[in-house]
């Protein structure tokens, strides 16, 4: 049984270190999410581009960049896109990866 243990344990802490590697990386996408919807509603809403920015550097994880661009039919698309962050003390094993996230907002009209 301690054969088997000891053969077993250092695969369990690999995988427990990419779940939470893995949940880390759910986390910074639901960030640019938040970030670029955050944005777009500003932009939309008529607020400074550099104003809205702002809010979204609130939200964004560090390092992320935005682009605001003019969608169809009186849209605004943001994009945002940010690095994964600290892959911890694995990190030489895990990838590099790059989030991005999106989002569209209608521009609202002056009443």
């Amino acid at each position: 049984m301690t054969a088997e243990l000891a053969m077993a344990l250092p695969m369990l802490v690999v995988v427990t270190c990419a779940l939470a590697w893995l949940l880390a990386l759910g986390g910074t996408q639901l960030r640019l999410v938040d970030a670029a919807r955050e944005v777009a509603r500003a932009v939309a809403r008529g607020d400074d581009q550099e104003a809205a920015l702002e809010v979204g550097r609130r939200v964004a994880p560090e390092g992320a960049r935005f682009t605001i661009a003019p969608g169809g039919d009186g849209q605004v698309v943001v994009s945002v896109a940010a690095p994964a962050g600290d892959r911890g003390p694995a990190g030489s094993l895990l990838p590099d990866l790059m989030l991005s996230a999106e989002a569209t907002a209608l521009v609202e009209e002056d009443p």
